[in-house]
């Protein structure tokens, strides 16, 4: 498993300042890092991604700052090595596509929709010398964006999950997902990718805690036929959930 030096999943403010000595201006008087600010948190995440991952991670200025850490654990409740894989809306960073190439040595193909992201993410592919395919989604999912015949090991995502545009960092792209509950995308994810899945493959989703959305999507997945599980981790002082739906 990555880690810092110390073993632990994390890095110390102190060191992520070594990396971006910038940081130092948000720090207080006892040294501890002000996360209520954009740019703040955009360094130290790159600081994480660099020096626990080994990835030099360019953060869109408006995009969602995704953090290295909350997306390994996720990666890690399915991936075993090796597989090949298709991540649904990779976003800016492409940060979950190269944790699968680079840690989990899969054969990553990955989509976004948003021109500006998707272009910040073939930077940040060819920045890490990855070998991700990216491919533009025209406001498609799985089909018509995917050509018909590929199969994937895994199908996964950190689908947009609100119901109704929010305020704060999340665009409506990236955060509204439709229907009662947020589950509207994830439900059309599940629901195509039965034609994409290799006999045994799984559909992973990158969910918040909220269980009306989490006992919607279960409901649904049994109802299409996957085994559904759901992993509940904690990533700094927040609960997340990897919902592993398996053919």
């Amino acid at each position: 498993m990555p880690a810092w030096k110390d073993g632990k999943l994390g890095l110390p403010v102190k060191e992520a300042v070594k990396l971006f000595p910038e940081l130092e201006k948000y720090l207080d008087e006892r040294g501890r890092l002000d996360l209520s600010n954009r740019e703040a948190r955009i360094l130290y995440n790159r600081a994480i991604a660099k020096a626990v991952f080994g990835l030099d991670i360019e953060y869109h200025p408006r995009g969602l700052v995704t953090t290295p850490v909350s997306r390994y654990l996720f990666l890690n409740t399915f991936l075993r090595g090796g597989e090949r894989v298709l991540e649904i809306g990779t976003g800016h960073t492409a940060l979950m596509a190269l944790m699968a190439e680079k840690i989990f040595s899969c054969e990553v193909t990955a989509t976004e929709l948003d021109e500006e992201f998707f272009g910040y993410a073939g930077r940040n592919v060819g920045r890490n010398n990855g070998k991700v395919k990216l491919v533009r989604s025209n406001g498609g999912i799985i089909r018509g964006v995917i050509p018909e015949g590929e199969r994937f090991d895994v199908i996964f995502s950190a689908p947009p999950y609100y119901e109704a545009p929010t305020r704060g960092v999340l665009t409506e792209r990236e955060g509204v997902g439709g229907g009662e509950y947020g589950e509207g995308f994830s439900v059309r994810l599940m629901e195509e990718a039965l034609d994409y899945l290799r006999p045994g493959g799984k559909v992973a989703l990158f969910l918040p805690d909220k269980g009306p959305l989490i006992k919607v999507l279960t409901e649904k997945g049994e109802e299409l036929g996957y085994s559904v599980r759901d992993v509940r981790f904690k990533a700094g002082t927040r609960w997340r959930h990897s919902l592993i739906l398996a053919l």
